[in-house]
């Protein structure tokens, strides 16, 4: 039986993080992923988790100035100390709420001055999350929603990962992104399973529910089950209307 996830950062985002943790529990959710959590305290997120039972699987490290336009700050020249502020920002939050892994958001950037930097910044997180068991994941965004980011491919994010050579580093495999970069889902999460430590869906191309478009989850989630991955998997969509009402694809799995 596949098990799903509820990205907080997409469903329910007219709730209070904690009152969303309860409203995904209320769903079937088997856990919960994040975005951003830092303006709710970790008081009262463990509070939701703890009268749930749910899991928080993992949230991101700051996009940095977002009146900027900026989307992460881990391959940004000149931005190394607000990159490592944010690492630790995130470490000490995850940290403190049990999640399982960071994703280290890499921002708008190009060339090998970028590559160098995010390359330190990774060993710099990785080192730090080993040992509190934290996995710290990258993630490639396809070029038509974020044309500039730093990481757009996923063959790009495991040289990097394969540079850096920590063992909790991973990719983060969302078949949105690459369905709407690369395609050929199926083939490539096998070939890249060794290297995953967390999956994430929407419906390709418009980042909707996962019960149309491009992708045919049916088939899909049943070749991830049939690898032995277990893990909940990401419900990372934009919600067409109140979320409850976007849940009819639970049953299809």
């Amino acid at each position: 039986m596949t098990r799903f996830s509820a990205n907080l950062g997409f469903l329910w985002t007219e709730l209070l993080l904690p009152d969303a943790i309860h409203a995904a529990h209320a769903a079937g959710f088997d856990a919960v992923e994040c975005h951003w959590p830092y303006a709710t305290s970790t008081k009262d997120l463990n509070a939701a988790l703890s009268e749930t039972g749910l899991k928080m699987l993992g949230l991101n490290t700051s996009r940095g100035n977002i009146s900027a336009g900026e989307n992460g700050l881990s391959a940004l020249p000149n931005r190394q100390s607000d990159a490592r502020a944010a690492i630790d920002e995130a470490i000490g939050y995850a940290t403190a709420t049990n999640t399982a892994n960071i994703h280290v958001m890499a921002g708008f950037a190009s060339g090998p001055e970028a590559h160098q930097i995010f390359v330190e910044n990774l060993h710099y997180a990785a080192s730090l999350s080993k040992p509190k068991n934290i996995t710290i994941l990258i993630e490639p965004l396809n070029r038509h929603d974020a044309s500039n980011y730093f990481l757009q491919t996923t063959s790009q994010a495991i040289s990097i990962i394969n540079e850096v050579a920590a063992p909790n580093l991973k990719l983060m495999f969302d078949c949105y992104h690459v369905g709407r970069t690369e395609g050929d889902i199926i083939t490539r999460f096998r070939a890249l399973l060794p290297h995953i430590g967390h999956i994430q869906f929407a419906s390709v191309p418009d980042r909707g529910p996962p019960d149309h478009g491009e992708l045919n989850y049916v088939d899909i989630f049943k070749d991830i089950t049939a690898t032995g991955y277990t893990a909940p998997l990401g419900a990372e969509y934009r919600p067409n209307g109140p979320t409850e009402d976007t849940l009819g694809w639970m049953k299809l799995f």
